[in-house]
């Protein structure tokens, strides 16, 4: 599905931040500041990652990339100074959900988490520091978009038209799409483990109470929730719909700041939660994370019993929907009959049918090998939500081969089309008249460009 404006290069700028040649190319160049945009400086430093990075991705440029990349950056930051104005919030929860799809994404394509720090040269507290900021940017630029769009209505009469205009040779092609179902069991946890987190976070509250010990220093040490834990557990100031609900009941209640809460259960994990300070409907707090640690056997258990049921439902003893409605413990899909569901990050729009690449990646590597109605083997995977491994079976419910698209056949994806050009055009023409309202300052030597927004350099 295609992205908002800037959001490709949100993620190009994550990469850009690890890449060991970007690092190498950092440390080789002399730094100045090239752009600066409101209050906030582009250096040449952050567009010589980006180049490098691009390069090192085979990211090809329409045009000079000291041109494309810096406006890139300066678009972005002006939707980020309009968000802080129109007080977008991203959740604590969104963010973690976001850095523990990359971490894992990340770990999956390079093999583990000690080769994923030896090809980025930094620890994985170091990168998941570096992805909490970056997915923050990235999730307030998502949201600030989608406000300044809002609801774009789109008539049928217009796909049409939008559809019969189109040259013969610009009809867009289709990639191959399919729809899957999904049943997923959690391995259960042992009580014994529970209880020794529980012990552990107990452990830790009796040493801060009798000072033996910062909160802060504990949570650099010990806490699961890395992106905080470099900052002493610290979360920042968020409002109660920002928190995991269970989180932001005792998070509130706190009046102490000396005092250590009791311990909390969210979907993340187990936690203890300490007061900072308190701003009207808003609450900083620091915590320690701990998750409790699947075995292997129980793994191996829970991916046994779903084998078990695949088996069963091939045996025709009942189907995959009844299944998934009485087995799963996905709760996005269980009572939609196991179908997985993708959503549209532009429209909100959501649509059972994905795009190879828009599925997670363990199932996709699944999905690809199998044919229409065949039941998968079990196998493990990643929670993108909370990042808890979990055993899962799919069943490939229906594929359509890549195609020219019709509109008898694909009127959602030319509806989508049309809707995303009307997406562009509003979000270009609120880019032109926020540089006009904007303090814009560019290095002369970096002047010489024909930008995409005119109007960065103003005439005097």
């Amino acid at each position: 599905m295609k992205k908002f404006v800037n959001f490709r290069f949100v993620v190009t700028l994550v990469l850009a931040v690890f890449a060991n040649v970007a690092t190498y190319a950092q440390d080789n160049v002399v730094d100045e500041v090239v752009w600066v945009v409101g209050d906030e400086a582009i250096l040449k430093s952050d567009v010589e990652e980006a180049r490098m990075d691009a390069l090192y991705n085979g990211r090809r440029f329409e045009g000079d990339p000291y041109c494309v990349i810096p406006e890139e950056i300066a678009v972005q930051k002006l939707f980020l100074h309009q968000a802080k104005l129109d007080s977008i919030e991203v959740s604590e929860a969104e963010i973690i959900q976001r850095v523990d799809m990359m971490t894992n994404m990340y770990i999956q394509q390079i093999g583990s988490k000690e080769k994923m720090e030896e090809y980025f040269n930094k620890t994985a507290t170091q990168i998941r520091e570096t992805l909490r900021d970056n997915a923050r940017d990235g999730l307030t630029v998502q949201k600030m978009q989608q406000k300044l769009v809002g609801e774009i209505k789109v008539t049928p009469a217009e796909v049409r038209r939008y559809f019969k205009d189109l040259p013969q040779d610009s009809i867009p092609y289709i990639p191959t799409q399919v729809e899957v179902q999904i049943i997923t069991l959690q391995p259960k946890i042992p009580i014994s483990e529970i209880e020794d987190v529980k012990k552990t976070l107990r452990d830790y509250t009796d040493r801060v109470t009798k000072g033996e010990i910062d909160f802060s220093t504990l949570a650099r040490l010990y806490s699961e929730d890395k992106a905080s834990a470099i900052k002493g557990g610290e979360c920042g100031f968020m409002g109660r719909g920002m928190m995991d609900p269970s989180y932001a009941n005792v998070a509130f209640s706190l009046q102490d700041p000396k005092k250590v809460s009791k311990i909390v259960e969210s979907e993340f994990g187990y936690h203890i939660i300490q007061l900072i300070e308190k701003r009207g409907d808003r609450v900083n707090t620091r915590h320690i994370l701990l998750r409790p640690k699947v075995s292997e056997k129980e793994l191996t258990e829970a991916c046994a019993r779903l084998d078990s049921i695949a088996d069963d439902i091939r045996a025709s003893k009942f189907t995959f929907d009844e299944a998934a409605a009485v087995i799963s413990q996905d709760k996005d899909t269980r009572n939609n009959h196991g179908i997985m569901v993708n959503i549209n990050e532009n429209s909100g729009v959501t649509t059972s049918k994905f795009q190879m690449q828009d599925l997670p990646q363990d199932v996709a590597k699944v999905v690809d090998k199998m044919n229409v109605g065949e039941i998968s083997k079990a196998f493990t995977m990643i929670n993108e939500k909370d990042g808890k491994e979990v055993c899962a079976i799919v069943k490939l419910k229906a594929k359509i081969n890549g195609h020219k698209a019709t509109i008898a056949e694909d009127y959602q994806d030319l509806k989508e089309i049309v809707m995303d050009k009307r997406r562009e055009e509003m979000l270009h023409k609120w880019i032109l008249d926020k540089q006009k309202h904007t303090y814009v300052r560019i290095n002369e030597n970096w002047q010489k460009c024909d930008f995409k927004y005119p109007g960065w350099v103003k005439k005097d």
